[in-house]
């Protein structure tokens, strides 16, 4: 596909999410490879005069660079629809279902795909009973958030309470996920293929937002040293994840195994990070796309047909 047929494209990075910082790296990163690439991209700074501004300038189409939500919930490709403006990556349903860990976890286990067991945290909920039916420790989260934040690991009682406490600051529902002890696998998808899994290792308690995005000490192995018939079994598992929620495009799927090998389905990202530490470019590097040529084949999937109404 040559840039021209691109036309005027549009990079939404930044917006109000607590993802923003990260956004506007993963944005800016972007937006320089599809200028290398000879395509007409602008950056925008995504704020409530977006919608105009894409409308009076005239563009043709959307790569969505912003975490978090209001860019990764469907939001914003709610809007982006009712413009008629193509955009990369899930339509709406799956950006929603995407974002929200709860109803993932829901449409997961009715589809037989593995996920670990959790108790929604209402603020009256007796916590000794959570550590009683989850063990301890347990991984606090809240249900519509982004980049491991509001995430804790809790040990005892007290500090579940206090996780439930952080956890509720980002978000009004929150979930205690029993922990799973073993090796943390990610696998990236970009269109109906899955990308080289990455074993993930950090020297912190968990693969938190300082190990994600600061610390130059997080190992990521790809690739992740599983025998290759496991590692298909993990891809295609991705793939049913993916699906099962109605994401399309790209994306990411995160899992952990236990020491037995079963995969059990955490999140999955509909706009991953397209950072420098990000896992997404790690994992297209592996499979022979670099960083450049994987940012125009994310850019080709705004040509997707998101409703099943309309195609390019």
């Amino acid at each position: 596909m040559k840039a021209r047929n691109f036309g005027k494209v549009a990079v939404l990075m930044g917006g109000p999410s607590a993802e923003r910082e990260v956004s506007l790296k993963s944005g800016n990163a972007v937006l320089a490879a599809l200028k290398r690439k000879g395509i007409d991209a602008h950056g925008i700074d995504a704020d409530k005069s977006t919608l105009r501004f894409l409308e009076d300038g005239k563009f043709d189409r959307v790569f969505i660079a912003l975490h978090g939500r209001w860019g990764e919930d469907g939001v914003i490709q709610g809007a982006l629809e009712v413009l008629d403006l193509p955009y990369t990556g899930s339509g709406v349903l799956g950006s929603a279902l995407g974002m929200d860990k709860l109803r993932s976890k829901y449409l997961w286990s009715a589809s037989g795909i593995p996920t670990p067991e959790y108790v929604v945290l209402e603020p009256n909920t007796d916590l000794s009973k959570v550590a009683a039916k989850l063990g301890l420790p347990v991984f606090v989260k809240p249900v519509r958030e982004g980049s491991s934040l509001g995430i804790s690991k809790a040990k005892t009682l007290a500090e579940l309470k206090a996780a439930r406490e952080t956890a509720a600051k980002y978000d009004d529902q929150v979930i205690a996920e029993r922990f799973v002890d073993g090796a943390e696998i990610t696998c990236g998808i970009l269109g109906d293929r899955a990308l080289p899994l990455i074993k993930i290792e950090t020297d912190r308690e968990f693969y938190d937002y300082e190990a994600k995005y600061i610390l130059d000490t997080t190992r990521y192995l790809c690739p992740c040293g599983l025998p290759a018939d496991r590692e298909r079994a993990v891809q295609n598992l991705a793939l049913r994840a993916f699906e099962a929620l109605g994401c399309s495009g790209w994306g990411r799927v995160d899992f952990m195994l236990d020491k037995a090998g079963h995969a059990y389905a955490l999140e999955v990202n509909t706009v991953p990070g397209m950072t420098d530490h990000s896992l997404v470019p790690k994992a297209a590097q592996q499979a022979g796309v670099n960083f450049d040529e994987l940012v125009v084949r994310i850019l080709e999937t705004s040509f997707y047909d998101k409703t099943n109404e309309r195609s390019e």
